[in-house]
């Protein structure tokens, strides 16, 4: 009883805010008056949710000595600190794939992709993340997988669109979330960091964030133009985002900087309700 403090700590819930991108065919398909579709959605986002935290495990397992040599991480992470034990963390890890062998007979499309996920993280966890470049992608293409588990979950297409847009917002979270490592930390913490500069991932940044609005603004004006009101939001929120990372000294944990910020967060939120106001279903 006394490592459960350690344990949900393990399975990293601030962490969960990430797999609203479940949500977005939701959104964009206008599904969101639909109860059903609600239900379905929000269970596809659950079971992302129990994936993901099975990822953190296997991660800090790997990684325990790595952390245990780490200056903060050592403090932080629950296993390198003994808040929690490998054996308590390998028996939640069963608890977690035992739901979503459960979570098969509910959503198998959606499972299937959250499989995908899993194989995709094992690989990162084993390999991938030592690779330059290829470990950035992979975490992007964690958040297409989430999309793609959504519309999986709704049994709706998703515009090609909206894959690209997704991809290449991705790529910019995780590059500038690589800069602040380099650039707060050194290479200490991770070895791939050893072979990035801070002014290279700058640039893949830019680019990755000129690709984001880019293609979402195509996006919108090829399949949704109602929703051109909302290309400002989002080129305020890139704009705000890199304010935060510069100036604040965020960015590390794209999930803290956007709780953290209260304009970044407020345009979030005004994003989100004007997509709901300009997609709710005619009566």
């Amino acid at each position: 009883m006394n490592q459960l403090p350690g344990l949900w700590k393990l399975v990293r819930p601030r962490q969960w805010i990430k797999n609203s991108f479940v949500l977005a065919p939701l959104v964009f398909a206008g599904e969101f008056a639909n109860r059903h579709a609600i239900g379905q959605a929000l269970l596809a986002m659950v079971l992302f949710c129990v994936a993901s935290s099975a990822v953190y495990i296997v991660n800090d397992i790997r990684d325990i000595e790595r952390d245990r040599r780490h200056a903060k991480k050592r403090h932080t992470r629950p296993l390198a600190s003994g808040a929690a034990s490998v054996p308590a963390a390998l028996a939640l890890l069963a608890v977690l794939y035992g739901a979503l062998v459960l979570g098969w007979f509910v959503q198998p499309a959606a499972v299937a992709v959250i499989c995908g996920y899993l194989a995709l993280n094992l690989a990162y966890s084993f390999w991938f993340k030592h690779q330059p470049v290829l470990d950035i992608f992979s975490i992007a293409f964690g958040f297409v997988l989430r999309v793609y588990a959504g519309a999986q979950a709704l049994a709706v297409p998703v515009s090609s669109w909206m894959f690209v847009t997704t991809l290449c917002l991705a790529l910019y979270l995780a590059a500038v979330k690589r800069r602040q490592e380099l650039s707060q930390s050194g290479s200490e913490g991770r070895e791939v960091l050893q072979r990035y500069t801070v002014a290279l991932v700058d640039r893949y940044a830019e680019m990755a964030a000129t690709g984001a609005l880019v293609f979402y603004s195509m996006f919108v004006m090829s399949a949704k133009p109602d929703l051109v009101i909302t290309v400002p939001v989002v080129l305020f929120g890139l704009f705000r985002y890199w304010f935060v990372v510069e100036k604040l000294e965020g960015g590390e944990s794209p999930t803290d900087a956007l709780l953290s910020d209260g304009p970044l967060l407020a345009t979030v939120l005004v994003w989100v309700g004007a997509c709901l106001w300009v997609l709710w279903p005619a009566s």
